[in-house]
C-alpha cells in the first residue's frame, strides 16, 4: 500500500504533518477529515513519486487564469441545473475550452468521476486550479444535493474576488509607476544631463550660484555611487522577500503594512472585504464553521488577519463566539465585530458577513478613488519642486552671464 506525506491544520489552528498508509490520496483526505484535521490538498503527496506528482499543471505551458475557472463554474452550474449529468457536462466543457491545460484538467476530473470518485475528491487532485475553498464548497454541495446552487454561489464569489483584486492592483500599480518614472527622470538629469552643463560652467571661471553648486555636487555623488545605490536597493528587495518567506518575517512585514500611512487603510479594508466574503460564502454553502474559518484564514492574504481568524476558531472550540477574539485582535473595526455578533445571535451570520463584505468593497472603491486624487497633486508637486528645481539651478549661471554681457 502506498505511503502519503500529508500536511493540514489541526483543531486549534496548528500546522500538522505526518505520513499515512492509504490506498489513494482521496482516502487520506477522508481519514484526516474524520480526525478533525483540515487537509491541505497541495501538500498531500505519495512518498517516492516526486515532488509534483499530484499537481496537474506543468511548469511550462499556457497558465489557467481565474477567468477560465469562473466561466467553467458558471457554465457547469447552468448545465447541472438544466438536468444534464455531471459527467456529460464535464465532457462538453472540456471539449469547448480554449485553454489546453484547463481542458486536459477537466478531462482528468471527468475520468476520475467515471472511476467512482466524488467530484470534490477529483478536484482535490488539481490544487493549483481548484483551491481548498473551491473543493470544500463543492463537497458541501454534493452532500446536501444542491451542487448547482453552490456552483452558482461560487462563481459569483470568484467574480467579486477578481474585481476586488483588480481594484487593489490598480490602486498600487499606478502610484508605483508614477514614482518609478519620476525617479528615472531625476536619475537621467543627475547622471547624464547635468554633467554636460557642469563641464561648461567649470570653464567659465566665475563663482556659481549656491543652488547650482548643490545640484552639481548631487550629480557628482549620483555618478560616483549610482551602482552602489542600485546594489543596495536590490539587496534590500531580496532581503525583504527572503524575510517574508519566514513566519516571523511575514508577521512583522504584514503588521507594518497594516500600519502604513494611506496604503495601510486600503490593505485593511481589502482584507476585511475578502475575509468576510469568503467566510460568508462558505457558511452559506453549509461548510462547518471550524473548517470555514481555517480555509478563510489561509486565504486572508495577511498573517495578522490569519492569526486573528485562527484565534476565533480556537474560541469557538472552547464554546465562545467569533466576535470576541476578533474584537480583541484590534484588526477588525468595532462595527464589523458588532455585526458579526448580531449575526451569531440571530442565526444570520452568513447574510451579515455578506453585508459587511459589500460595505467594505464599496470602501475599497472609495479608498482607491481617494488615493488617485491624492497622487495627482503629489506628482505635480514633485515635478515642480524637484525636477523643475534641478533645471532652474542649472540655468541660473546662464541668466547671470546674460546679465553681465548686457
Amino acid at each position: 500500500m502506498p505511503v502519503f506525506r500529508w500536511q493540514g491544520v489541526g483543531p486549534r489552528g496548528e500546522t500538522l504533518r505526518g505520513e499515512m498508509d492509504a490506498p489513494s490520496r482521496g482516502a487520506v483526505i477522508v481519514r484526516l477529515r474524520s480526525q478533525r484535521i483540515l487537509p491541505a490538498a497541495a501538500k498531500i503527496r505519495e512518498r517516492g513519486k516526486g515532488l509534483d506528482r499530484n499537481i496537474s499543471l506543468p511548469s511550462l505551458g499556457a497558465p489557467v487564469k481565474a477567468r477560465d475557472v469562473v466561466v467553467f463554474t458558471r457554465q457547469l452550474a447552468t448545465m447541472i441545473d438544466a438536468g444534464l449529468p455531471i459527467v456529460q457536462c464535464l465532457h462538453i466543457l472540456s471539449a469547448q475550452s480554449d485553454n489546453k491545460v484547463f481542458a486536459k484538467t477537466v478531462g482528468q476530473v471527468k475520468d476520475d468521476l467515471e472511476s467512482g470518485s466524488t467530484f470534490a475528491d477529483a478536484l482535490c487532485k488539481h490544487p493549483r486550479i481548484f483551491d481548498d475553498l473551491y473543493t470544500n464548497m463543492v463537497a458541501a454541495g454534493e452532500v446536501a444535493g444542491i451542487l448547482d446552487t453552490i456552483l452558482a454561489r461560487l462563481s459569483a464569489y470568484m467574480e467579486k474576488a477578481m474585481k476586488l483584486k483588480s481594484k487593489i492592483k490598480g490602486a498600487l500599480i499606478y502610484p508605483c509607476i508614477i514614482v518609478l518614472v519620476a525617479f528615472l527622470v531625476t536619475a537621467v538629469l543627475l547622471i547624464w544631463v547635468i554633467p554636460v552643463f557642469a563641464e561648461l560652467f567649470r570653464g567659465v571661471g566665475q563663482e556659481l550660484p549656491l543652488p547650482t553648486r548643490i545640484t552639481m555636487a548631487m550629480s557628482d555623488f549620483a555618478r560616483a555611487y549610482a551602482l552602489h545605490m542600485l546594489g543596495v536597493l536590490i539587496a534590500l528587495a531580496v532581503g525583504i522577500r527572503s524575510a517574508y518567506r519566514t513566519e516571523r518575517g511575514r508577521v512583522t512585514i504584514d503588521r507594518l503594512l497594516l500600519r502604513a500611512p494611506v496604503f495601510g487603510n486600503l490593505i485593511r479594508k481589502a482584507s476585511i472585504a475578502r475575509v468576510t466574503r469568503t467566510l460568508g460564502t462558505l457558511v452559506s454553502a453549509g461548510v462547518p464553521i471550524l473548517d470555514a474559518l481555517a480555509i478563510t484564514a489561509r486565504t486572508a492574504g495577511n498573517k495578522i488577519v490569519e492569526q486573528a481568524l485562527f484565534t476565533a476558531r480556537s474560541s469557538i472550540r472552547n464554546g465562545n463566539t467569533i466576535a470576541e477574539p476578533l474584537a480583541e485582535s484590534k484588526v477588525f473595526p468595532p462595527m464589523v465585530c458588532q455585526m458579526i455578533s448580531v449575526g451569531e445571535t440571530t442565526g444570520t451570520l452568513d447574510s451579515m458577513l455578506q453585508k459587511i463584505a459589500e460595505f467594505y468593497e464599496d470602501e475599497v472603491d472609495n479608498a482607491v478613488a481617494n488615493l488617485m486624487s491624492l497622487m495627482e497633486p503629489l506628482v505635480i508637486l514633485y515635478i515642480g519642486v524637484v525636477i523643475g528645481g534641478l533645471v532652474i539651478a542649472m540655468y541660473l549661471p546662464i541668466f547671470k552671464l546674460g546679465s553681465v554681457f548686457m
